[in-house]
């Protein structure tokens, strides 16, 4: 098998996962309202499942796979803005290190770079 199919189905469902657990997850829920953003939280698992299933799709439709990578990217961008400003410490942020490191890849490869 392919290693960056890996990366994608990989990624794709980490986001699903996360994204659905935004809904339904008692923790979930509580980082949420640590991190300041309850009355985002259904809209940013959305968010989460629609990049997951643009992953899975976009290993057949290539513009979606380059749209769902990027968008992905930004979000963890913007996550690691988020643990900053909070004054998270740098292991809590590390997840969020990562999937924009394997959303870069992912991106790259789809671009053909």
């Amino acid at each position: 098998m392919d290693i960056n199919l890996i990366i994608i189905l990989f990624t794709a469902f980490s986001f699903i996962i996360y994204g659905f657990n935004s809904f339904i997850s008692k923790r979930m829920i509580n980082e949420y309202k640590r991190w300041g953003f309850n009355k985002r939280r259904k809209t940013i698992g959305f968010f989460q499942l629609l990049g997951g299933i643009g992953l899975l799709i976009g290993i057949k439709f290539n513009l979606i796979l380059i749209l769902s990578s990027l968008c992905l990217l930004i979000m963890m961008v913007f996550a690691i803005i988020v643990r900053i400003q909070i004054k998270d410490n740098i292991s809590e942020a590390l997840p969020a290190f990562t999937y924009i490191l394997l959303n870069g890849i992912i991106l790259n490869y789809s671009l053909g770079i």
